[in-house]
Formats: C-alpha cells, structure tokens, sequence
C-alpha cells in the first residue's frame, strides 16, 4: 500500500480531464507550513513506485534541454515554449500512479497531446514577461551597466548591478508563482493559459510560508545532489517535477 498521503482510491478513470477525488478550489486554499516539507515526501513516494520511469523520463527531457540550448536563439525560444508541456507529462504520471493506473514513458509527451496550445501559450506568456523584466532592468542601470562590461567596475556600479540582480529576482518570484502549477491547471482542469497563471499565482501567495520550507529543503537537497558529479539529480529532478503535483493537490482541493 502506498504511503502517499494524498493518494486515490486505486481505481481507472477512462476520463483523463476528470479529477476524481475531492472539491476542487480554483484559487487555491492555505494549508500549513509544514506541508512544505509533506510536498517533497509525497512527491519522493511517487518517485519510489515508479523509480526507473521517472529517471528515463527526466534524463531525456534534459538531453533535450540540453540540444536546444546549444541552437543560438531558436533553441532558447524552443525551451521557453517547451517546458510547460514537458511539465504537463510529469504531472499526467504522477496522477496515474497515485490513481493505481499503469504510466508509460510516452506520458512524458502527453502534453502535445492534450492542451499542447496552451501549454505553449503559458511558456510564450513567462518568455514575453520575463524579457520585458530583464530588458527594464538593464534599461535602468543605463550605460554603467555596458560600461561594467570593458573596464573594472567600481564599488558603486558593483552595488549598482546587484540592486539590478535583487530587483529582477523580486520580479521574477511573482512569475514563478504564476507559472508554478499552471501546467496541472491547464491539463486537468482545461483553464486558458491566463487563468491558469492566475489561479496559480493565488494559490501560491497564500502559502508562502509553505513554499520558504519547501525552498530551504530543496536548496539543501540540491548542494547534496550536485556532489557526486551530479548524479543525485536523477533522483532529485524527477522528485521536484512531482512535488508540482502534490503541492498542486494539496492546495487545490479539499477532500470529499
């Protein structure tokens, strides 16, 4: 038996747009902080019942990261529209294996499949926004920021170019809580890729003490996979791709 704390009944659903178990909450709820640290168990019981699946599916999509970021610009493009849909055959397997289904490695791109338009419209969306971010920025800092480029910067630009770098992080961090469980939302749920980032974005404001653990553990976890010439990843990645998941369910629905 399972020991995944938001697990289904072990029953098929021929539906896969159909939630079968509890009330769903479009904005999301609060739920306790310490249900960061549940998010990363739950997802590491995931990880366990179908160990070899994930790691293949997770080494592949970052073989394929990995070719389109070597491709000068149309690769960086192909990524940011990318992701969201890779993210969706993720979350398409765990929700099998926690409904007692039988998950195939071809899950992993269900997501062209099923939404694939606005699972791209959502990455086109974060490309967009983050873009206007980064350029405003730069913008801001002017021509010290290029004059930091070709001559040794002084104390004042160094502390010019990190108010820069702090102020992107602090734009960025709404973004990704816009983005972090769209791909969930989109797929089960068939929001628009709008409405998805923002009942995601809700969902995350209201638990932000939930997701400051959740960080500080998977900071950790990350150092520790990265010694053993990265190879902890394997494990990792995969856990943090289903921790979408079951954040995703522990927010979003209340049980029946």
């Amino acid at each position: 038996m399972s020991t995944n704390p938001y697990a289904a009944p072990r029953a098929q659903v021929a539906d896969d747009n159909v939630v079968p178990r509890g009330n769903f909450l479009a904005r999301g709820r609060t739920v306790p902080t310490g249900n960061g640290w549940t998010w990363i168990s739950a997802a590491w019981n995931l990880f366990r019942e179908r160990a070899g699946l994930f790691i293949g599916m997770f080494v592949v999509f970052a073989l394929i990261m990995l070719v389109l970021a070597v491709i000068p610009l149309i690769g960086a493009i192909a990524q940011s529209l990318l992701w969201p849909v890779f993210v969706a055959g993720f979350v398409i397997v765990c929700r099998k294996i926690e409904e007692g289904g039988d998950p195939q490695f071809g899950d992993l791109f269900a997501g062209f499949s099923q939404r694939a338009g606005t699972l791209i419209a959502t990455g086109l969306i974060a490309m967009l926004i983050s873009a206007v971010i980064v350029i405003a920025a730069v913008a801001v800092m002017g021509t010290a920021f290029f004059g930091s480029i070709n001559a040794g910067m002084s104390a004042a630009q160094v502390m010019s170019l990190l108010v820069v770098f702090l102020v992107i992080l602090a734009l960025l961090l709404p973004l990704i809580m816009a983005l972090w469980f769209a791909p969930p939302l989109i797929v089960f749920h068939e929001m628009g890729a709008w409405e998805a980032m923002k009942a995601s974005f809700f969902g995350g404001a209201k638990n932000m003490l939930p997701f400051l653990l959740y960080g500080i553990v998977l900071t950790v976890a990350s150092v520790i996979a990265s010694i053993p010439a990265m190879l902890g990843w394997l494990a990792l990645g995969p856990v943090i791709a289903a921790s979408i998941y079951t954040s995703y369910r522990d927010i979003y629905f209340t049980e029946a």
